[in-house]
């Protein structure tokens, strides 16, 4: 079976009711190298323009939902989120509230670039109701910082970080490592700068190379060395070592909190939960009494700012997600937090256990201690977040085999 197009247009399941929102802005000052996003530079953008037509999808949008659904997470990603005016992630946000709902308690996450002049709006965005800032600092070094096609310097990023832990409660902010010629001890001391900032969330990434992007064309051409695989394994594992060691252990295999300071929305997708994609390219995933639904917004900013001008919407025609596809979702979100694959929530999205689905590759893999099962969950070991990839590729593979024979 395949993925199939439907037309279901609204959440029948009465249990549905805390629901996440993506809200995407596609512009950024520059398009850095390593960058895949849905990001894109512009001359100037008419913010007054755009802003009636995010109030226009999100009424579009709260058509989808039960009379009784909230909003419980909000996260403005990019892009540049910072590039928006604070009154229009006001009117938004106004939107949102009158449209659907927004939770008391509702997480709202602002990413931002550490210049100057998107620093100065952070009062506003909090004014706004933004109550959690994600920053984009990326590294800790200029030269990286260069490297990466980044806009600013380490002397901004920290003058931004500052000035964001000033307003914000909660901060977090981004570094990518594993970058070409960094070695374990550049990173101890990188890292260890970072954790000295005390913040309650980092995300760490390692650089991969994405399809389509410059670093692609460079290392197609040979210009661009990335780390061997060991060499990239021994930086992982100082990550874990030093973010341990502060307190902020790894929920997530690129993401570290103090206890309760995990981000809700990112959790939302690795649980696989329900949200709405708002903005050009936004992707949402919606229980329906039909089934689980994969929703899409019109990717280009251009044609899909023509499209809710024109009808109201940027929506693409939906997608009903069949049995494999939400076991693949399942397995590649759930296996990537520390707590594991929920296996009660399996069931009830795939119609099968665990031991249905993936028969005697969770014994072998648990039997070279790259597995485990606990508190109702299946999970990697210590071991096994290592090579997380190839563990998902297993379980994926096993579940396929198993639906063969079955069938």
């Amino acid at each position: 079976m395949g993925a199939l197009v439907t037309n279901d247009p609204r959440i029948e399941d009465p249990r549905i009711k805390d629901v996440g929102a993506y809200v995407h802005w596609p512009f950024c000052l520059a398009k850095c190298p390593y960058c895949d996003f849905n990001s894109h530079v512009r001359d100037g953008v008419d913010q007054d323009r755009w802003q009636h037509a995010y109030r226009a999808e999100i009424r579009a949008a709260s058509g989808r939902l039960g009379s009784d659904a909230q909003i419980s997470s909000i996260f403005f990603g990019g892009g540049t989120p910072s590039l928006m005016a604070p009154g229009l992630v006001q009117a938004i946000l106004n939107s949102i509230a009158g449209e659907i709902g927004i939770a008391p308690d509702a997480e709202i996450t602002l990413e931002a670039n550490p210049t100057s002049a998107e620093a100065a709006n952070f009062r506003a965005y909090r004014a706004a109701g933004v109550n959690r800032l994600s920053l984009g600092m990326q590294a800790l070094d200029d030269r990286a910082l260069k490297f990466l096609g980044r806009e600013h310097d380490v002397a901004g990023a920290k003058a931004a970080l500052g000035a964001g832990m000033e307003v914000f409660d909660r901060v977090s902010f981004d570094l990518i490592y594993a970058r070409p010629g960094q070695g374990p001890a550049e990173w101890r001391q990188e890292l260890a700068q970072a954790l000295a900032f005390g913040t309650g969330h980092l995300s760490l990434y390692q650089l991969t190379i994405e399809p389509g992007t410059r670093f692609a064309e460079t290392y197609a051409q040979g210009g661009l060395a990335l780390l061997d695989d060991d060499r990239a394994a021994d930086l992982f594992e100082i990550t874990q070592e030093l973010c341990e060691g502060a307190g902020l252990p790894a929920y997530e295999i690129s993401n570290h909190a103090r206890p309760g300071e995990e981000s809700i929305h990112n959790l939302l997708y690795w649980r696989s939960g329900d949200w709405l994609g708002i903005g050009p390219g936004g992707h949402g995933r919606l229980t329906t009494s039909a089934g689980r639904i994969a929703t899409a917004q019109v990717r280009s900013p251009e044609q899909w700012l023509s499209a809710v001008e024109k009808s109201g919407s940027g929506a693409e025609p939906d997608t009903h997600l069949d049995a494999t596809a939400r076991l693949e979702e399942q397995v590649l979100m759930g296996m990537r937090l520390r707590e594991g694959l929920n296996e009660t929530a399996f069931h009830r999205q795939t119609g099968r256990t665990v031991d249905e689905a993936f028969g005697v590759t969770i014994n072998a893999l648990a039997g070279d201690g790259f597995v485990e099962r606990a508190d109702g969950a299946l999970r990697a070991t210590a071991k096994g977040r290592m090579v997380l990839n190839q563990i998902v590729r297993q379980l994926v593979d096993s579940a396929a085999s198993a639906s063969a024979l079955a069938s």
